[in-house]
């Protein structure tokens, strides 16, 4: 009784530190929005309203965004927070810090199916206080989907072994992962065949029912996409139903993956796993890097005993974690070795690996004394506590010019001031976050947008509704424009001698 009392004590104070940092001052860090999530959260209002996205596709099963795309799981995800609580920064982030955090109680069980309470919260703790983890739960990000959902279907594919009903939900979450990023597409199928596979080797997988109804939901859930890619290729022309629209985007990045580009691919890969940076702040920031410096060589232990105890498992046909969290590495690393990645574009790879880490900890340190795992406890949470107190100081500072931190402020000052006006915005702003703090009608926006470089993979905007994008001050027609630009040289000044009011919001004016 009371070992399971330490257990349950230790689960929850691991679950309340890691729901901790991400909660704290949500919505404020980062802050204000990143175009991407302006552009995703846009599109679930204009879904909530219209039911269309914002190039006019009805229910579309990927979203035209910019014009090559935007996964369109988040912004469907979205939709219900936004119909409570409105279209603002911190509702759009909500589904990501709901799968942020049920994904360390997911990895706890995964985990513990197999293994000891120890190695299980060991795992939990090290997914919990990573940096790349409470960093991608705390903003938009769509394609940061993906980990969770893919870690979800594995989760309940080796619960389903024990009870058959829980493959239909493991299906549903590998489908479900298709639609959060478009990169998974070529190592989804490879993970759940590998996992069938290896299930009926171990003969843990038994003929029922629902075997066949997790089938028919993942092939269901697959085939728009499949058609999706059929309509992108000119094979077959763009599907427009009532309930669900299958678009051609104006412009296709079906290039990115390459068998050519393999070395250089792997040597960028290996760079970012080893720095543990990509030298984007919003992913990464300072010495301590995606998991913390020392948690590389850890994985390095884990991995070999990972190895190991697969090789044995496959052998005497008996299921284990091992071959089901190297199938998950693996599918990663394939990814990192098929297009150029940064750390989102390889998100895959980071929870198996943090497992792998975790286990490679408690297994060194069980060789010295058990006791002795007190050692890289204390270590971890101080290096927790360090990046903690910089991410929520000099890093919230940093952050905010590229999160476009002001814009808000600026942007509902520039609306109280514009009745029968034109709004110029500096084009540098992005015109998915006017579209985001303006509330912009998607029939105004659809009737009235005018780009500047149509077609294009990323599509910029000229002028729509009452927004006109240019860095350009226009002295002639004073009173007929309310100026939203960046606080560079000397438009403050410019402004002022027109005889505006001016005033100042971090990297932004406005003029009016």
């Amino acid at each position: 009784m009371v070992r399971v009392d330490k257990i349950r004590i230790g689960f929850w104070l691991i679950l309340a530190l890691g729901v901790f940092a991400r909660v704290f001052l949500f919505g404020d860090v980062p802050g204000d929005i990143n175009q991407d999530e302006a552009f995703a959260g846009y599109n679930a209002f204009t879904l909530m309203h219209s039911a269309a996205d914002s190039y006019g596709y009805r229910l579309p099963v990927y979203l035209t965004a910019w014009g090559s795309g935007m996964n369109a799981l988040e912004s469907y995800l979205m939709i219900p927070f936004v119909a409570i609580f409105g279209l603002k920064v911190w509702v759009i982030r909500l589904p990501m810090l709901v799968v942020g955090v049920l994904s360390l109680v997911a990895v706890y069980h995964l985990v513990r199916r197999f293994s000891s309470e120890r190695l299980a919260l060991a795992a939990m703790f090290l997914v919990a206080i990573s940096p790349w983890h409470i960093m991608l739960s705390r903003w938009a990000l769509e394609s940061n989907l993906a980990p969770g959902f893919v870690l979800f279907g594995i989760l309940f594919f080796v619960k389903g072994l024990e009870k058959p009903k829980l493959l239909v939900a493991s299906a549903l979450s590998f489908g479900l992962s298709l639609y959060a990023y478009a990169t998974v597409w070529s190592v989804v199928p490879f993970i759940v065949i590998a996992c069938v596979a290896y299930a009926l080797w171990a003969r843990s997988l038994r003929h029922t029912r629902y075997v066949w109804i997790s089938l028919g939901v993942l092939v269901a859930l697959a085939c728009p996409l499949v058609l999706f890619l059929l309509v992108n290729k000119g094979v077959i022309p763009e599907i427009k139903l009532p309930f669900l629209s299958i678009p051609k985007l104006v412009y296709f990045r079906d290039s990115e993956i390459s068998f050519a580009h393999i070395p250089r691919n792997l040597a960028n890969l290996a760079n970012i796993l080893v720095k543990q940076n990509d030298y984007l702040p919003w992913n990464s920031f300072g010495r301590h890097g995606l998991y913390y410096p020392a948690t590389l060589a850890f994985f390095l232990v884990g991995f070999c005993v990972f190895v190991w105890n697969a090789i044995q498992d496959i052998r005497r046909r008996r299921l284990g974690l091992s071959t089901f969290v190297l199938v998950w590495l693996f599918a990663g690393l394939a990814i990192g070795a098929l297009i150029q990645v940064n750390v989102n574009r390889v998100n895959l790879l980071f929870l198996p690996l943090l497992i792998v880490s975790a286990f490679g900890i408690v297994f060194a340190f069980e060789r010295i004394h058990v006791r002795a795992l007190v050692v890289p406890l204390f270590a971890y949470l101080i290096c927790f506590a360090t990046f903690e107190k910089e991410y929520f100081t000099t890093y919230r500072d940093r952050i905010g010019n590229y999160f476009c931190e002001g814009i808000e402020d600026a942007m509902n000052l520039a609306l109280s001031k514009s009745a029968g006006k034109s709004v110029v915005v500096d084009p540098d702003v992005s015109y998915p976050r006017i579209l985001f703090y303006g509330k912009v009608p998607l029939d105004s926006y659809l009737s009235t947008v005018k780009y500047t470089n149509f077609p294009s993979a990323f599509l910029y905007v000229r002028s729509f509704d009452k927004y006109i994008f240019t860095d350009r001050i226009i002295p002639e027609h004073r009173q007929d424009f309310v100026y939203l630009l960046e606080n560079s040289g000397a438009r403050m000044k410019t402004l002022q001698d027109l005889g505006y009011n001016v005033e100042c919001f971090g990297k932004y004016v406005v003029g009016y």
